[in-house]
């Protein structure tokens, strides 16, 4: 291959299925991680590896990466997108959605790191993207542990660019707000869901998860010597 490989967990819908595509489009081989096996095989995207991961497994992670390097060599971009959104009044939410979101969110995030931190460090290459949210950066109604699992991500983040920046290893950190996704799908509570919809027919819809593909792949084309910290992006009319 002439392009070195991508890397995508939660690449079965969303923002994951759009940057693969963009990256595919872009002419780089992939790794694709997800539950929904089907889906990504579906794609039907060129030198392309697909395998049924649950992030909360970390040893499933280590084998797809194993297995897809065999192919393709190092995983030069990892987009470590996998995530949850239980969004619920934290008074009245089950904790078993607490765990759900901290597994997901949190350990996931730290797992699908996991076989890339040394490798990159070692090889002296590398760019990893964390997937957080506009939610990572201030609190809204009923996020409550969504909310701090982002916030914990860009803590995270920095902290990891602080160590990888001496080997020339990139990490950025994406932050939408409302994007047409299936991120409503994992609510469970009337009430927080019906504010959601209400605030997104307010603002005129999200904006397509394309947009914020092409800003990923903008980044990781930059040289090597170019970071793109951290983006942000909403609707227009999406003012906080």
């Amino acid at each position: 291959m002439t392009k070195p490989l991508i890397a995508i967990t939660g690449a079965s819908s969303g923002i994951g299925e759009a940057t693969a595509k963009a990256f595919s489009a872009a002419g780089h081989p992939l790794l694709l991680m997800a539950r929904r096996l089907e889906r990504m095989q579906a794609l039907g995207l060129p030198d392309c590896h697909c395998e049924k991961v649950d992030v909360r497994n970390r040893e499933a992670i280590a084998a797809a990466v194993a297995n897809a390097e065999a192919k393709y060599g190092p995983v030069d971009c990892l987009f470590n997108n996998a995530g949850i959104a239980r969004l619920a009044d934290v008074g009245e939410q089950d904790p078993e959605e607490w765990d759900e979101t901290i597994d997901i969110n949190i350990k996931g995030v730290m797992n699908a790191l996991h076989p890339f931190i040394k490798s990159m460090k070692d090889r002296k290459a590398g760019t990893i993207v964390n997937m957080s949210s506009i939610a990572g950066r201030k609190v809204y109604p009923d996020h409550t542990v969504y909310c701090g699992s982002k916030f914990f991500v860009h803590a995270i983040s920095e902290s990891l660019r602080g160590y990888l920046a001496p080997h020339d290893v990139r990490v950025i950190v994406i932050s939408p707000g409302i994007i047409e996704t299936e991120v409503l799908d994992h609510v469970n509570d009337p009430n927080t869901l019906k504010a959601y919809k209400d605030n997104k027919v307010r603002i005129g819809g999200g904006i397509s998860a394309d947009h914020v593909a092409d800003m990923i792949v903008f980044a990781y084309q930059m040289p090597q010597n170019v970071l793109i910290q951290e983006m942000v992006v909403t609707p227009t009319r999406q003012e906080f």
